[in-house]
């Protein structure tokens, strides 16, 4: 699976950093950890309030690690580095710059520090790398305003560049309707609209994030498949799903990774890129999502090979980037892999 040329589509900036990094990052600051962390303890939540909280609060003490550039650099590069080792040729990573920019001299400079190193990981490494910056539902909805409007600034189609515009966190909290202004601003600018919908919630709510956020892809929304109409609709109108499994089970929206129904949306035509989501507390990385549909969904070489395309075709990857992976999933599947670029 390492091996496999793919792109990866949900994998947040805190989420993404090694449990070393997180240790030498607590050390550094003199920060104490929760032992769940410290000991990089796989998560098993409960699908309610109190597991939720849970996740919250660990993901909390881990950000607050993360108080300077240095902290902030490292963690984009390592994550292209990781990606990198498991066959990703292209990285959208998702930042909500809020809880750095204290640290760093405020919004700009937070996001440009990520965006700067952004795009010294695309030259660096094998993996090129783009931005998602993610508002938050539990904060005001003028808030993600500012955030679109400072997105806007950096919209571009390439590494080390804006390409879309999201919002995160627990999907129950906030009204979807208030976040319409931010995601405008974010289309006028070019932005692809990335919500996340459809995990804790179900088809009612994917319904509604379509019809006002207007999304090109939904994070996660595997809770599509309890309703044919609503999963025909994202089918029909070219919505891809970023599904990550292990964060699924880990915050008990299914029970085993056998449960995620891979299957359900694959069959009915729904464009796919499975993720991560947040490695440092779900445990797995990208290529143990495409194991798990292996060993768990029964997906041949032909269906991983047809799962990594899904998820090139619905990056926002330049076009050039996406022959060039395509073609490598290509040699993939005939058994003569090829480098996906050029050092």
């Amino acid at each position: 699976m390492t091996r496999l040329p793919k792109a990866h589509l949900h994998l947040h900036f805190t989420g993404s950093m090694r449990p070393s990094t997180l240790k030498e990052l607590a050390e550094k600051h003199r920060m104490r950890l929760p032992e769940i962390l410290r000991e990089h303890n796989l998560l098993r939540l409960t699908p309610d309030e109190r597991g939720w909280f849970r996740f919250q609060r660990l993901y909390d003490a881990a950000r607050a690690c993360v108080r300077d550039a240095q902290d902030m650099r490292r963690i984009v590069v390592e994550a292209a580095e990781d990606d990198a080792a498991e066959g990703s040729g292209w990285l959208e990573l998702q930042v909500d710059p809020t809880s750095y920019a204290p640290h760093v001299g405020g919004l700009t400079s937070a996001l440009e520090i990520v965006l700067d190193a952004a795009a010294e990981a695309s030259r660096t490494t094998s993996c090129q790398v783009a931005i998602v910056v993610a508002a938050s539902r539990i904060r005001h909805p003028l808030d993600a305003r500012t955030l679109a409007r400072l997105a806007a600034k950096y919209a571009g189609s390439g590494p080390g560049r804006v390409v879309g515009f999201g919002l995160s966190n627990d999907e129950r909290r906030g009204v979807t309707e208030e976040f319409a202004g931010a995601f405008r601003i974010a289309a006028e600018a070019g932005l692809a609209a990335l919500p996340h919908s459809g995990e804790l919630l179900g088809p009612d709510h994917i319904t509604k994030t379509i019809d006002v956020l207007h999304p090109a892809r939904l994070g996660h929304g595997v809770r599509a498949s309890e309703d044919r109409r609503v999963l025909r609709r994202i089918v029909d109108a070219g919505i891809a799903l970023e599904v990550c499994p292990a964060s699924n089970v880990a915050l008990g929206v299914y029970p085993t990774l056998d449960l995620v129904p891979l299957r359900t949306l694959v069959d009915a035509g729904a464009r796919l890129a499975l993720g991560a989501d947040d490695p440092l507390l779900f445990g797995p990385r990208l290529a143990s999502q495409y194991q798990a549909a292996r060993e768990r969904h029964g997906f041949d070489d032909t269906g991983l090979a047809n799962l990594a395309r899904s998820s090139v075709e619905a990056s926002l990857a330049p076009d050039d980037v996406k022959r060039r992976l395509a073609a490598a999933i290509g040699d993939w599947q005939r058994g003569t892999p090829r480098r996906t670029r050029t050092p």
